[in-house]
């Protein structure tokens, strides 16, 4: 009885650890992946801050000069939402804002909306979304397009009417078979900028 009982305190040992070495490996290698997986998010959102904001605009560190803005109205999330600002000799010249299109055909999606100071689109781009591949995903710049049209528009260009879908009488194509994405994306660029609008200088402050 005595060697059955010494058999099954090692065998419970050695299960023991196996179980400590399985969990900290486990524990080891999802911080590894957690890491690479936050660097390789910061690598792409640079390289989409940088596609509305070409690096000969500004001098500064845009991870380094951000701020949060909260403003559901106008940002469709009651979140807070990022700001990153740039700035050239110390002078504003543009910010990135990243609002939530709140209404899309499969739920939320994320922008990322490049102003220039003087409150004229440089760029859009969609940073996360749900909608329908081959339908609403048309959003996306590998995809087509369409989110070229926004550039270098304005709350005056066009006037407030055309910011719309054609469907509604506005400037900006709607895709077949799939409005309401286009519709959702166009309402939350034109809300940010009447944000900015009314905020440019809290927003660089």
């Amino acid at each position: 009885m005595s060697i059955l009982i010494k058999k099954m305190t090692q065998a419970a040992s050695i299960l023991t650890l196996f179980a400590v070495l399985g969990a900290g490996l486990v524990a080891y290698s999802f911080q590894i992946t957690q890491e690479q997986i936050k660097a390789n998010q910061r690598a792409a959102l640079l390289r989409n801050l940088n596609a509305v904001i070409p690096t000969n605009l500004y001098d500064n560190q845009l991870f380094n000069d951000s701020r949060q803005m909260q403003n559901e109205a106008f940002l469709g999330t009651p979140e807070p939402v990022m700001i990153y600002r740039a700035r050239k000799g110390k002078q504003p010249v543009a910010c990135v804002i990243l609002p939530i299109a709140p209404n899309g055909y499969n739920g939320r999606i994320q922008l990322l909306v490049g102003i220039n100071y003087d409150g004229k689109l440089l760029g859009v781009r969609v940073l996360s979304h749900q909608e329908t591949p081959g339908l609403g995903d048309n959003i996306e710049l590998r995809r087509s397009n369409w989110i070229l049209k926004f550039n270098g528009l304005s709350l005056t260009n066009p006037k407030e009417s055309g910011w719309a879908v054609k469907r509604d009488g506005g400037i900006f194509d709607q895709f077949t078979g799939a409005t309401i994405t286009p519709r959702a994306v166009v309402k939350a660029v034109h809300n940010t900028l009447i944000f900015y609008q009314h905020y440019r200088d809290e927003i660089f402050k």
